[in-house]
């Protein structure tokens, strides 16, 4: 997207511009999210693959977006995106 813009030629007599438009196309989900167990206290792993390598994701639990703390640990490597639960408790369901 950054890319989209004007571009001109110039041969120094003459010149010739034209608009560039980028057309951004959305981010899917190659490999879905699929439901885990864990035992309390124990650690969750929640991954899911998208189809832009490094593309911004946003993790919710119930609508509310977390928050990287030492309870949740998010990595996005490539086109995996993993939320990691450290210390998984009932009301982490």
């Amino acid at each position: 997207a950054q890319d989209a813009g004007e571009y001109t030629c110039d041969s120094g007599d003459q010149q010739t511009t034209a608009s560039l438009q980028v057309k951004v196309l959305p981010v899917l989900f190659n490999k879905e999210l699929k439901n885990v167990e864990a035992e309390e206290g124990g650690t969750a792993v929640l991954r899911c693959e998208i189809s832009k390598p490094d593309a911004p994701v946003e993790w919710r639990k119930g609508g509310v977006v977390i928050q990287p703390s030492d309870k949740y640990e998010v990595k996005l490597k490539g086109s995996v995106a993993e939320l990691i639960i450290h210390g998984v408790e009932p009301d982490d369901c």
